[in-house]
């Protein structure tokens, strides 16, 4: 039976969108074919696309029912998702026998591989567009399962993270045509005839890729290394965060629709929904048919994946403490609101958000006069606080605290020095079961040991510390010191001072963090732009890749040369 979707009709459909990516990672300039507003699907939007009620109305069909993805392997089925707003999502997952679903997996590659990076990247792209035309069912997922506000989760979980894995498949399809697919070669050997050679160059996946998901923002975060693993010819297994898996599962269901229609095994992408307690990705990190793995959370497992997936790529991102340097401001009202937008977006649960504010014991100097450290510290207090005085408005920024480790820790770090801005109750008339926190800022100070040992450590979750350091250099020293020792995804800095400017760019080229300087508009530091900018820079300690470069699609095949003689 010919495929649905044939080469020509996928070509038809994505080719020109593919080309516009291309040029987009090599300008860096805006683009995203992924429209963030909801009016934008359904009734006049995308055609094909739900609309919002349709949306809603698709999440809920699917509550309280039995995903069935047609996998090999099923033995069982597992769930108990409760989303972070209260009410049990009730969906049961396959669970699989991975003796039996691993080498089902494999069984796909060949005809994977002999389609050819286009095809592939063509592929990936019906895949994307089919979860964009469902991206307010998806938003609902994303939102009860990580505890965002609906409307950034409809945003982060749906075009931005569609724009990563686009992204990623972009970078994977031009690495992969670096190379020529044929080459003839001849020697010349002067009187005697040319050696000539006729040589193939195969884009070869290195094996299965395990995509271990994670809580806050399993679209955001788990695309990348799916799209780029696919795109690249690797099987993908997809394993969720038990406590959000329905997004992911979502993105399965899609994927192996495609590929079923395109003509190849469908088995190509799975899932491995766990049992509670079962703790499989440890099981399949180290088999020896995983060879890539991509993973966000905790240092301490990100460790010992590195340590021990000694078989696979291991591409993670880990826990950093991301730091924002207070020199001097020309645009004092502007900092402040920057600041409180940034520490109090989806509860600070953003691996971007700043959690360290370093500043001068002595004060700053600001369009609005000299400032000292007590009024800088305290102003971003009132900031934050008059953004987040309409428990509405608290409630669309904040989201829900995603599982009770975060309500412990800010907690926790209420005792560990004086403090400038207490968190409060945020009551949720929608859902009077979510726990909503407004940010705490606690003051530390950065010469005593005992402070350092807590602003050292990431603290995840609304908690930022005000820490006052001797001198903009000693705080310059600090940000090197934590960089290098903790890791940062994110760093910020505000001044006036072109050396202090440079001294800060410098510590971020050395050490290899990102940078941010003087944002006091609508762009703020816990959030980046597919195409345009890198999120991570994998060369500190909270990540060793970054999304998206080459480095992060390069490593997951390998190019396998077939020489013939001519």
């Amino acid at each position: 039976m010919a495929a649905e979707l044939s080469p020509q009709l996928l070509s038809e459909k994505h080719r020109p969108t593919l080309d516009q990516a291309l040029d987009a990672v090599r300008t860096r300039a805006y683009w995203s074919p992924h429209p963030e507003h909801p009016k934008a699907y359904g009734d006049g939007g995308a055609p094909g696309s739900l609309s919002a009620a349709e949306g809603k109305a698709a999440f809920d069909a699917v509550l309280h029912t039995r995903l069935d993805l047609g996998q090999p392997g099923t033995d069982g089925w597992t769930g108990g998702e409760v989303s972070p707003y209260g009410p049990e999502l009730g969906v049961e997952y396959p669970h699989a026998d991975l003796d039996v679903l691993l080498p089902a997996m494999r069984a796909g590659m060949a005809a994977w591989r002999e389609a050819g990076p286009e095809t592939r990247a063509l592929v990936c792209l019906e895949i994307l567009s089919r979860i964009s035309a469902r991206t307010h069912e998806f938003g609902h997922a994303v939102m009860h399962t990580s505890g965002q506000a609906f409307m950034m989760a409809f945003q982060a979980g749906g075009p931005h993270a569609q724009d990563r894995g686009l992204e990623a498949v972009t970078y994977a399809y031009e690495e992969q045509i670096r190379t020529p697919r044929t080459a003839d070669w001849s020697k010349p050997q002067g009187k005697r005839d040319p050696l000539q050679l006729h040589k193939s160059f195969i884009a070869a996946g290195r094996g299965i890729a395990l995509l271990i998901g994670c809580n806050t923002f399993p679209t955001w975060n788990g695309y990348p290394g799916l799209f780029a693993s696919l795109a690249t010819g690797n099987p993908v297994l997809v394993k969720p965060h038990p406590r959000a898996v329905l997004p992911l599962a979502l993105t399965v269901q899609v994927a192996r629709d495609v590929l079923s229609e395109a003509g190849f095994d469908p088995n190509l992408v799975c899932l491995a929904a766990e049992r509670p307690g079962e703790g499989i990705a440890k099981t399949l990190a180290v088999r020896p048919e995983i060879r890539i793995i991509d993973y966000t959370g905790s240092t301490a497992f990100g460790d010992w994946l590195e340590a021990n997936a000694r078989q696979a790529q291991v591409y993670t991102e880990k826990a950093g403490v991301n730091t924002i340097v207070v020199d001097s401001t020309d645009d004092y009202r502007g900092m402040l609101a920057n600041l409180a937008f940034s520490l109090s977006l989806y509860s600070g649960q953003m691996c971007t958000t700043p959690q360290n504010l370093l500043i001068p014991r002595d004060g700053i100097t600001t369009d609005a006069g000299d400032k000292t450290y007590d009024e800088v510290a305290g102003d971003i207090a009132a900031s934050v606080t008059g953004l987040l005085g309409d428990d509405a408005r608290a409630n669309a920024l904040l989201g829900a605290l995603v599982n009770p480790e975060v309500k412990a820790r800010l907690e926790a770090a209420a005792g560990l020095g004086e403090i400038a801005l207490a968190s409060r109750e945020v009551p949720n008339p929608e859902f009077p079961d979510a726990v909503v926190r407004t940010p705490l800022v606690v003051k530390l100070d950065g010469t005593k040991p005992d402070d350092g040992a807590a602003y050292l450590s990431e603290c995840f979750g609304p908690v930022a510390f005000a820490v006052a350091v001797d001198s903009t250099a000693d705080a310059v020293e600090l940000l090197r010191r934590t960089i290098r020792d903790k890791g940062a995804m994110t760093v910020g800095a505000y001044t006036t001072s072109p050396d202090v400017e440079r001294a800060v760019e410098d510590v971020c080229l050395e050490e290899s963090a990102q940078l941010s300087l003087n944002l006091t508009g609508g762009v703020y530091v816990n959030q980046t732009a597919a195409f345009s900018d890198f999120h991570g820079s994998g060369g500190n300690p909270a990540a060793n890749s970054a999304l998206c470069d080459g480095a992060f699609v390069s490593n997951r095949f390998r190019m396998v040369e077939v020489r013939r003689q001519a």
